[in-house]
């Protein structure tokens, strides 16, 4: 018997990037445990990972290639070679292109591994070199980063282990215990230490349960508690005038715009009472360091970029940088040096590009597109949209269509994988070699390949090998071997890299980045914020610029302006669903849905697993306050329907006093088959964008909801 443990990282999209350690004896992974040597995750998995060997073993996985054999959707499918697979994925391609062009075949991918070899843009190259209709991935902070850029710029902000140095603590739309738990025992550190802990969410999540005080708030209308609280900070003078006169630009302008929004204008939008709105904007003044955390959540609004705007600026007003452990964090990753023109290479498109919105996925499939020709080749890897993408219906019959050729690559059948023409197996993390940034701490991980590939499964930087070749590319780029692309996956001579060799990084499983430690590091304390006045910009100088994306989800792609310049001083918006801005529809649905991340599923991911369907429950559950299931007849556990002149969902109702009043709480990443009909939640969530970055509004959303 022959017993090795591997240092590894955990693949998925969350902030929390675990190192791990894999048991493996003769050749077999028997245990998958967290690393305790790692300063922050510190040996303890989530729910989602703790059996990661199981999700490896499962008797559900993918392990062969496979050709459709029945009708489309169906599932029904026979196992052909690799050879096969691809000389047929290559053959279609260039009939396509032939045909119609390259702009007829649209790849589709996200972060199912966040893997900088084997993530987000690991067929960027082969299919900017083909000059295929690019995907623009805008689901997640795509609004937030580009208003954070706007106003503070790309910095990493607080370091998530300085909170142990806080003293007043504001978890804003962020459940840390089921999205970002191994934050957690600072933030627990700090509570110890005598700090405050508010969390603003419209759910009293298990986070909300522990902190000092919870904030309920309704959906959207958070930009206005942010500009009400900067109201009251100018107002009654709770500012610090020196580090505003140093630090900043355009206070003025925006001691003028915010005088509209006083804490009674804030208390009708949000539901806080006027009171609560004075309360906490006094306490964050006056009890240093203060510290904001802002989750994903907050962007997903008709308004949600200007919020981050306004929430950006309210650290600056009092001077919160200044001091260790004080200001606001929103995603370190801006801190690590990912070559990421490397790895998209938008050098090799051609001067004319044609750019769908992943999120529009289902117009684009049947045939709402911009100039160019149809969609007749799809090519999906690390995503199920089927699962997490508006109009399902739609996605259903585009991808139903028998003149488009689908290929899925996959661990599992998904939802959308039952769609496709040729299903391919991917590797698993414990089956490939990969390098981890991380977007919510300051480590860098190593993912060593811990056993064999199970049955023909291959890692997406084979796939992406395997296809280039048989497209005739004969550039040597794409053909480099994994460990080349490891070496070019970095920008190595960055300051922050300092003192960090590949064969320690793979030794340990991680470094921490040449940065200050957490003990004495306040970023901000003398300005230098990466803006182009190198100061927190109130009136944001990049707002003439236009409505842009920031870089890392524009992807290069030269699809960046979208119109007029917009406003340089932060602003409301109001949700676009709710009653004071859609009476008429509020009449009809007159419940505010959301669709937070799930405690048990990673998106998606997990939502075919026993152990984590017995923790989130085995069947989507929606959660409604008693009295309003009370006034339709519905019981704890009573089957009941959710609806809108969209689309309609079904699941179990759970009551709760957690949810406010009004509100409908629908966790995310539950398969089609959880369902009882066809779909889940995203066949009711809009399909319009929010006010920055082209992020998707899903938290703007209203509903009806019946007893079935």
């Amino acid at each position: 018997m022959t017993r090795t443990t591997v240092m590894g990282a955990c693949p998925h999209d969350c902030p929390d990037t675990c190192s791990l350690i894999t048991t493996v004896e003769d050749g077999k992974a028997i245990a998958v445990r967290g690393n305790p040597d790692h300063p922050f995750t510190r040996g303890r998995l989530c729910v989602k990972v703790n059996n990661y060997q199981d999700r490896v073993y499962s008797d559900q996985r993918l392990l062969y290639p496979m050709r459709r054999t029945g009708p489309k959707g169906s599932g029904q499918f026979a196992r052909i070679g690799w050879d096969e697979a691809i000389a047929e994925i290559a053959a279609r391609f260039k009939d396509v292109i032939a045909q119609d062009g390259p702009q007829a075949i649209l790849p589709y991918s996200y972060l199912g591994t966040q893997g900088i070899l084997n993530g987000l843009n690991v067929g960027d190259p082969l299919f900017n070199k083909l000059g295929a209709t690019v995907c623009e991935r805008t689901f997640c902070d795509s609004g937030s980063c580009t208003a954070y850029m706007m106003t503070i710029g790309h910095t990493p902000g607080v370091d998530p282990e300085s909170f142990v140095h806080a003293r007043y603590i504001i978890l804003w739309a962020c459940n840390t215990l089921s999205t970002n738990s191994h934050h957690w025992p600072f933030i627990e550190q700090a509570k110890k230490n005598g700090a405050k802990l508010v969390v603003i969410d419209p759910v009293r999540t298990r986070t909300a349960r522990l902190a000092d005080w919870h904030i309920p708030i309704r959906p959207g209308t958070d930009g206005a508690l942010a500009l009400a609280m900067a109201h009251i900070l100018i107002r009654e003078g709770r500012l610090d005038r020196d580090y505003i006169a140093q630090h900043t630009v355009g206070f003025d302008e925006l001691a003028e715009r915010v005088a509209q929004y006083t804490p009674e204008f804030a208390a009708e939008e949000t539901g806080i009472p006027v009171e609560d709105i004075l309360k906490l904007t006094r306490e964050y003044a006056s009890t240093p360091p203060a510290v904001i955390r802002i989750g994903v959540a907050v962007e997903r609004h008709a308004g949600g970029g200007q919020t981050v705007r306004a929430i950006s600026c309210l650290p600056a007003l009092i001077g919160a940088w200044k001091h260790v452990g004080g200001g606001l964090l929103q995603l370190p990753i801006w801190a690590f040096p990912v070559n990421w023109p490397g790895l998209m290479r938008p050098d090799l498109q051609p001067p004319s590009m044609r750019v769908i919105n992943s999120w529009r996925l289902g117009p684009a499939l049947n045939g709402e597109l911009p100039a160019g020709p149809p969609i007749r080749a799809l090519f999906v890897y690390n995503a199920n949209p089927m699962a997490m993408v508006c109009e399902q219906d739609r996605i259903a019959q585009g991808l139903a269509r028998e003149d488009l050729f689908t290929v899925v690559s996959e661990h599992f059948m998904t939802d959308t994988a039952r769609y496709a023409d040729i299903v391919l197996p991917a590797t698993t993390q414990l089956e490939q070699e990969d390098i981890m940034f991380s977007w919510g701490h300051l480590y860098l991980s190593y993912n060593n390949q811990a056993i064999a590939p199970l049955g023909e499964a291959i890692p997406n930087t084979e796939l992406f090998r395997r296809l280039a070749k048989a497209m005739d590319i004969d550039d040597p780029f794409f053909q480099r071997s994994d460990a080349q692309m490891i070496a070019e996956s970095m920008d190595w001579s960055s300051p922050v890299m300092q003192g960090i060799t590949l064969e320690e990084l793979k030794t340990r499983g991680y470094m921490r980045l040449a940065m200050p430690g957490a003990a004495d590091w306040a970023p901000h304390r003398d300005g230098n914020f990466p803006t182009p006045s190198g100061k927190c910009e109130f009136k944001s100088s990049l707002a003439e610029g236009g409505n842009f994306v920031a870089p890392l989800f524009r992807q290069g792609y030269g699809a960046d302006q979208a119109g007029e310049p917009v406003d340089p001083l932060p602003h409301y918006i109001r949700p676009n669903e709710a009653r004071a801005t859609a009476p008429a529809l509020a009449r009809r649905y007159p419940l505010s849905l959301i669709s937070p991340k799930s405690h048990a599923f990673l998106n998606s991911n997990f939502g075919n697993l026993p152990v984590q369907q017995a923790q989130a429950g085995e069947e989507q559950l929606v959660l409604l306050h008693p009295d309003d299931a009370g006034e339709r007849g519905i019981a704890a556990g009573t089957p009941i329907r959710v609806f809108n002149d969209r689309g309609a969902f079904e699941a179990k109702a759970t009551l709760s006093a957690d949810v406010m009043p009004g509100l409908v709480v629908a966790p995310s990443g539950y398969w089609h088959r959880s369902s009882r009909g066809s779909g889940n939640v995203h066949a009711i969530t809009p399909t319009v964008f929010a006010d920055l970055g082209r992020a998707p509004t899903f938290s703007d959303t209203l509903v009806q909801v019946a007893a079935l």
